[in-house]
């Protein structure tokens, strides 16, 4: 008996020697939640569940997207930022909540600079000005002419007080000497359902969201505000060639992580957007939809945030746009 004891003594020392702790799984090993913090319908919407698609297979798990919209994308930013920084809660950015919203509000719940983690912009993406097919405009100087024409009479949506959208139609508003009225939503989708029915008359947001109507028939683009035309629409003019110079406001989304995220979890991560980043068939569906694949660097990815915030607080300060 004693024998058989000190048998069992040996090889729980030898365990204990070559750590006998039990191994840790290897990263993913159950299902990621990717929060989308607008509504259903929108650009960020519509490519986050895009590449949660194309995520799956790389990682061997599940990326399930949730959406959680809210405050100019701050109730989802938020929801992440407080979440356990293990790599299975992840943000879907946008430049809103990211970029924006830290001038644009007087208190935010989170700082996005501290307390997220960059892991990659995915893409870049064209905004598009359209107009509810009613409207008696067909070019972008036909739309100044008649909005000059009936001052406070037309009205423009967007996915939320504080939204690129809104901040671009302010912008739209004080160059072009117009005086348009702003009328927020919960996101792009039903800001768009409303155009469509001719509760507002136009918007200007991003391209993925839009063309598809731009296509049906449902709605008439006007002008795309970029340095350059869109390989998805390449009929459609930039504000430069329609005689509206120096308009250039294009959007993007990246995935970001709570802060403290093990630095081995997001380079996995972003080994896994670069490789969903180069399919073709991904490719191809972005680029259809107005967007530019990029799979930045966090280091890139990081440096892009941090300029694009100074931007955007100059634009908010112009515009006298802030929200409480």
């Amino acid at each position: 008996m004693f024998k058989h004891f000190s048998r069992w003594v040996a090889v729980l020392a030898a365990v204990a020697a070559f750590g006998g702790a039990p191994a840790r799984a290897a990263y993913p090993d159950r299902p990621i939640r990717l929060i989308i913090p607008f509504a259903p319908g929108g650009s960020t919407d519509v490519l986050g569940r895009l590449l949660a698609e194309a995520l799956h297979p790389i990682l061997g798990q599940a990326v399930i997207v949730e959406n959680k919209p809210g405050a100019g994308g701050n109730i989802g930013g938020d929801f992440v930022a407080r979440s356990a920084p293990d790599g299975y809660t992840l943000l879907l950015a946008a430049a809103g909540p990211t970029v924006i919203n830290p001038s644009l509000y007087r208190s935010m719940p989170f700082d996005p600079a501290k307390d997220l983690a960059p892991i990659s912009c995915l893409e870049r993406e064209h905004n598009l000005m359209v107009v509810n097919k009613s409207l008696p405009v067909a070019n972008l100087q036909d739309f100044l002419k008649y909005a000059r024409a009936h001052p406070g009479k037309l009205s423009f949506g967007s996915p939320g007080n504080g939204s690129p959208a809104q901040l671009a139609g302010e912008l739209l508003n004080q160059r072009a000497g117009l005086q348009t009225q702003h009328v927020p939503y919960k996101g792009t989708g039903p800001a768009v359902t409303d155009l469509v029915a001719g509760h507002i008359d136009f918007i200007i947001d991003n391209m993925p969201a839009l063309l598809p109507q731009v296509k049906a028939g449902n709605l008439r683009a006007l002008a795309v505000p970029s340095d350059r035309r869109a390989t998805a629409a390449p009929d459609i003019p930039t504000f430069d060639e329609a005689g509206e110079k120096g308009f250039v406001v294009m959007a993007w989304k990246g995935l970001m992580a709570p802060a403290g995220t093990d630095p081995a979890i997001i380079e996995r991560l972003h080994a896994a957007v670069v490789k969903a980043l180069q399919d073709p068939q991904l490719r191809t569906r972005f680029q259809d939809l107005g967007a530019e694949p990029l799979g930045s660097t966090p280091a890139e990815f990081a440096r892009q945030i941090s300029e694009e915030t100074a931007w955007w607080a100059k634009l908010v300060k112009s515009t006298g746009t802030q929200i409480q």
